[in-house]
């Protein structure tokens, strides 16, 4: 049996690939610190848990629209309107089996043959070959550690070509952990507006930022961008709900439509009871980001202290997000060629999983998630550390 040839254009997940390793050792009564995966270890809010388990008792169990129900439709704009200072109609909103689906209904109803779409680097390992999956050409911006893994105005304007059909960005960012203020985003905007690209905004993180700095949407900017930007969010991160696969959209309705099209002929609509779960999140879960993010900003602080401290090893403190991607360079080329080695060293001989730079665009680099219990930040870093000593 032949395979399509857009099938052997992509690789399986590294981070799920990584995350699996971890878990057959696990498996086998290994100690794993596993800095791996990136999903919140915390319960999800109790009031979306109830939420859920009202659903079952009241028989809430049967298809929705397509597209997702009017009440979660309801929450969304709301959540919008209050956090994000953005107005949207209902048919200006789709909701999906977690963000990475909707991100891949947007690539599936905008991209074809020919087009090239920027993704600045580090990326979330899914962003090209959700590309690629459609036909479409990545188009690689390296940023630099001295900038903050932040895209600049130059960088994109080189990038921009008559093909160039849309550019993702992705604030907070994984796996940096990059934040684009609103200074910083202007320029780039400034740019974009003068040209017909489309914006794909990824905002998945955006509860996760620290030191007093905000989240702003590029949506936000003018009404103008609004026309041109699909936001991408869901409630995975921010409410620790990764399992019940809920994202949504929201941007143009020509878009959104083509979306519900889309997705009414391939998952239908989303979970039913997971609906109602969000529904109850968005409506009531803002003490729970509180005390999480706050929880977040300890282990943070404590794992780039820690990191720093290790010969060969320096790590910026990130703006957000619940990641650390530590500079390694000075640690290859002993035996240890690439960040992967390095990866593959870690975890066979501290019992660590991290996930190499390589599928993030950016080879020299690990990327560690800080979404793990305080005393396993410390566990870990000190692992990486005495392996590090008997390199």
């Amino acid at each position: 049996m032949k395979l399509a040839q857009r099938i052997q254009q992509i690789k399986p997940s590294s981070t799920l690939a990584m995350s699996a390793r971890a878990n057959a050792m696990i498996a086998k009564g290994i100690n794993v610190v596993d800095f791996g995966l990136g999903q919140p270890e915390f319960q999800m809010p109790e009031v979306a848990s109830e939420a859920a388990i009202l659903a079952v008792r009241n028989g809430y169990t049967k298809y929705t629209a397509t597209a997702g129900s009017d009440e979660l439709k309801e929450a969304i704009i709301q959540k919008f309107k209050n956090e994000n200072q953005l107005s949207y109609e209902k048919n200006e909103i789709i909701v999906s089996c977690g963000a990475k689906h909707s991100l891949y209904n947007i690539a599936q109803v905008l991209f074809e043959a020919g087009d090239e779409v920027i993704i600045p680097a580090p990326f979330w390992v899914t962003y090209p070959d959700q590309v690629l999956l459609n036909d479409a050409t990545p188009v690689i911006v390296k940023t630099e550690e001295k900038n903050q893994f932040l895209m600049t105005r130059d960088q994109l304007q080189c990038a921009i070509t008559p093909r160039t059909k849309a550019i993702i960005l992705n604030s907070p960012a994984n796996p940096t952990g990059a934040v684009y203020s609103k200074e910083d985003l202007e320029p780039l905007a400034e740019l974009l507006l003068a040209t017909p690209i489309s914006i794909i905004s990824d905002e998945i993180y955006e509860h996760f930022i620290y030191d007093g700095k905000a989240h702003t949407s590029i949506a936000s900017l003018s009404p103008e961008l609004k026309k041109k930007t699909v936001v991408v969010n869901g409630v995975s991160k921010s409410y620790s709900m990764t399992g019940l696969r809920i994202g949504y959209a929201a941007g143009p309705k020509e878009i959104i439509e083509a979306m519900t099209t889309l997705q009414s002929q391939t998952t239908s609509n989303p979970t039913s009871l997971s609906q109602k779960a969000a529904i109850a999140a968005l409506k009531e879960g803002g003490a729970f980001i509180q005390n999480m993010v706050s929880e977040y900003d300890r282990r943070r602080q404590l794992m780039v202290q820690q990191l720093n401290k290790i010969p060969g090893i320096r790590c910026l403190l990130p703006a957000g997000s619940f990641y650390v991607f530590p500079n390694v360079q000075d640690l290859l080329g002993k035996g240890l060629n690439t960040a992967t080695d390095l990866a593959d060293y870690l975890l066979t001989e501290a019992a660590v999983s991290t996930v190499p730079g390589e599928p993030f665009g950016m080879d020299g680099f690990l990327r560690l998630s800080y979404a793990v219990p305080y005393d396993k930040v410390a566990e870990g870093v000190e692992r990486i550390h005495q392996a590090i000593l008997r390199l």
